[in-house]
């Protein structure tokens, strides 16, 4: 009998002694999971916290605060087609506000670009004003630069009796008036050659009251340098080095060439990286593309912009991607009007291998980043059957 209370004895010692352990192995096994769980810092929650939660955000950011306006700014160096690009927008219809090269007068003084921009997207001419010379008089200056006219401007309140609106502006400009047709307008679109670096966007990104969107536009740094011998004085070297057939490679344009697309390359990879900041909100566009494709490529444009792509839009880019202006118009390097699926070849029958080949050398990082292959001979170059044009995988 004693036996028997034994053994009862024993079995419950031994169930509290395993009800024991198995409290404390839960408690060591809670304190291991939170010890091996990532808990937020505050770096991290600056970062990448989750997809999910992270694109809700994104999603409410892109939509909230703007009141239903996009702002859109195309970035681009000299003769990469901003022109052409931009006026995908500028003839979108009577609820879009454009404006083609506002920094123009702010040459030499990129540390107020930020502020000019954030003032022109807010319909505010004011910063701007600072920078025209002659200073406009009561808010009217003879004529806003430009080698494509806004739309918007040329149009009422602003265009009135005793204004003259050409295809490049409208003179004389009563800032005023402008500010107040860019107020009535739904969207609002920048195009600027001058900005060099997207870091210095990020305040007027993250601007509760923009929903900005940025559009990189790049192109074959050969090709542009084959339209800059043609347009810009600045380049005369380049086309007395063609026909002497030697580049000196040490020489301060070569060097200066080199920096501008280092420059390009840095500020892509900016964008391209995603960071937080600029995710969902920022387009790498090729030229070429654009000029092989540029229906498709309007409507992903558009479709990045958040805008509705309009019937008026559509026709313009139908008339003008299918003719070739005269060649010797003298506005024939800044007319828009051009057949498309030949333009993107067409550097190729006028640069000299050795100037591509210099371009190649100091250009090769930025070139290979956009997809542009590199040639090894001149036969290669002008062998329209051999494509330069890699596909764009973007990281």
């Amino acid at each position: 009998m004693k036996t028997k209370y034994a053994i009862i004895f024993i079995c419950i010692v031994a169930l509290v002694i395993i009800e024991q352990e198995t409290n404390i192995l839960s408690r060591v096994s809670d304190e291991l999971i939170q010890r091996v769980t990532p808990h937020p810092t505050p770096q991290t929650q600056q970062g990448l916290p989750s997809e999910e939660p992270e694109e809700e955000e994104d999603i409410m950011d892109a939509n909230s605060h703007s009141g239903g306006h996009k702002h859109i700014l195309i970035l681009a160096s000299t003769r990469t087609g901003s022109s052409f690009v931009g006026e995908f927008f500028n003839q979108h219809g009577d609820n879009m506000f454009y404006l083609y090269e506002p920094l123009w007068y702010l040459q030499g003084l990129a540390g107020f670009h930020k502020d000019v921009l954030q003032g022109l997207f807010l319909c505010d001419f004011t910063p701007l004003e600072e920078f025209i010379s002659p200073r406009p008089l009561n808010h009217v200056t003879p004529t806003l630069y430009a080698r494509h006219a806004s739309a918007a401007l040329c149009k009422k309140p602003v265009c009135t009796p005793g204004v003259k609106c050409t295809t490049t502006s409208c003179r004389p400009l009563n800032l005023t008036l402008a500010s107040q047709s860019c107020l009535t307008k739904e969207h609002r679109v920048i195009k600027t050659v001058r900005v060099r670096q997207l870091d210095i966007l990020r305040p007027l990104v993250e601007d509760p009251r923009l929903d900005l969107r940025v559009i990189q536009l790049v192109r074959d740094p050969r090709a542009m340098l084959a339209s800059r011998m043609v347009v810009f004085p600045f380049f005369q070297k380049w086309k007395t080095w063609a026909r002497q057939g030697k580049v000196p490679e040490d020489d301060e344009q070569v060097k200066w060439l080199k920096g501008e697309c280092d420059s390009v390359r840095m500020s892509a990879m900016v964008g391209l990286s995603r960071p937080r900041w600029l995710r969902r909100r920022y387009m790498l566009l090729r030229y070429e593309d654009v000029t092989r494709y540029p229906m498709q490529k309007a409507e992903e444009i558009y479709s990045f912009a958040g805008i509705p792509f309009s019937s008026q839009a559509r026709e313009w880019i139908l008339r003008n991607t299918q003719t070739t202006p005269a060649n010797n118009d003298p506005l024939y390097p800044w007319k828009t009007n051009r057949n498309s699926l030949e333009q993107a070849d067409k550097w190729r029958f006028s640069l000299p291998y050795e100037v591509a080949r210099v371009v190649q050398m100091v250009c090769g990082p930025t070139m290979e980043l956009f997809g542009y292959s590199l040639v090894d001979d001149e036969k290669t170059l002008v062998n329209r059957s051999v494509s330069l044009l890699d596909p764009l995988y973007l990281i």
